[in-house]
């Protein structure tokens, strides 16, 4: 009996060793094991918070350049990439029978000139005959009221005044009728001038041509652009930010640009125009930003990133944005007090792309929170703040 005893102690022993051996797994390594958290002091600061967006590079003042009636291109005299200037041909249309048309209507009002002289010409005469008829008829009455002519001969001068005045009136008429068709001549040749003007493609301003969509001989309609051209000074980005994100987006702050094909090169410019109208699928406001100077590189049609300064936060605590939780639909962190992690609700206030947060309530500068924990957080858990948890999921 005592041999078998004696045999077993080491069994034993190796029973002893092997449960203190779990056991210290447990509660070192294992569920039982302290929760390895990082931490983070609350220091009061100020937060600098920005908007982050995604554009494209536009041109806020483009002209396409074309006819306004249907014709045939006789030439095209800018290329792609061209600086024009203001005023500057850039192409030329077939007049086809414009020209004929306007030597016609130049002899027509030739001919309605003509004619409002002669019939100025005929209102004097008819003028000068009422005159004379008027004298007459006063004269008769005159002899009349002497009884040295009759009555019948006093009518007929009344009656031949009448008619001079009315000849007078017929011909200030035929005046009025002339003058009328001398100005309706004008008027169709000023409108076939005008289109004569149309065919001549001209810069509107000075710019740069971007597209050339027309070559020499193709019919073109009215309204069908030939060419394309910017204003390369009035390059902007059209500015996409999420909506969630868009509180303080405002005019005139100052934006930082960088071009996706020139990373680390970065531009200066200033938010000029906030769009009233959001785009309802993608959830996103729309800002146009202008940059400083003009851009030199870079196209339009670019993408950009855009990053847009807000005003700074008030003075107050800062905390990493990633020790906020959410639990049971409230917003805090995990405050750390008497070495043991308590759950405080807080109230938010600006954040910044970096990561920080100004807190507004729940916590004051010098308090300990938690910033990761490798498991999920309960109020009294055992916690070991640690430098970096290694392998944490985030």
């Amino acid at each position: 009996m005592k041999f078998a005893l004696g045999r077993r102690w080491p069994l034993i022993l190796l029973a002893v060793v092997l449960l203190g051996a779990f056991a210290f797994a447990m509660f070192r390594t294992g569920p039982l094991a302290p929760i390895r958290v990082t931490v983070h002091t609350v220091a009061d600061g100020t937060v600098t918070p920005s908007l982050f967006g995604i554009g494209t590079v536009e041109a806020q003042r483009s002209y396409a350049i074309g006819p306004t009636a249907a014709g045939r291109l006789l030439s095209v005299e800018a290329d792609v990439g061209d600086t024009v200037t203001a005023g500057q041909v850039l192409g030329r249309l077939d007049p086809v029978d414009l020209n004929a048309r306007v030597a016609a209507l130049d002899a027509s009002l030739a001919r309605a000139g003509n004619a409002v002289v002669a019939a100025q010409a005929q209102q004097r005469d008819a003028a000068a005959k009422a005159k004379v008829t008027a004298i007459e008829a006063k004269r008769y009455d005159t002899l009349a009221d002497q009884k040295f002519v009759s009555p019948s001969a006093v009518e007929a001068r009344a009656q031949a005044n009448t008619s001079a005045r009315a000849a007078v009136d017929a011909a200030a008429a035929s005046v009025a009728a002339a003058q009328d068709d001398l100005t309706r001549l004008q008027a169709e040749r000023e409108a076939l001038v005008a289109q004569q003007r149309n065919l001549t493609l001209v810069a509107p301003v000075d710019g740069v041509i971007t597209a050339r969509q027309a070559e020499p001989g193709n019919t073109v309609v009215a309204g069908q652009a030939v060419l394309q051209m910017i204003d390369p000074s009035s390059l902007w980005v059209r500015t996409r930010i999420d909506q969630n994100r868009a509180n303080g987006l405002a005019e005139g702050l100052d934006a930082r640009i960088e071009l996706r094909s020139h990373a680390g090169d970065a531009h200066m410019g200033k938010v000029v125009r906030v769009e009233l109208l959001s785009d309802p699928v993608t959830e996103e406001r729309i800002a146009r930003v202008r940059c400083d100077r003009a851009f030199k590189e870079g196209s339009v049609g670019e993408m950009a990133e855009v990053t847009i300064s807000l005003p700074p936060s008030d003075a107050g605590p800062i905390v990493p944005n990633a020790a906020l939780r959410h639990i049971n639909g409230e917003k805090g962190v995990w405050r750390i007090t008497e070495g043991k992690p308590r759950f405080v609700p807080v109230s938010t206030g600006a954040e910044s792309l970096d990561g920080n947060i100004r807190i507004l309530n729940g916590l004051s500068s010098g308090d300990t929170v938690v910033v990761h924990a490798e498991r999920p957080l309960k109020d009294g858990a055992r916690i070991k703040p640690v430098e970096v948890i290694t392998g944490l999921k985030r």
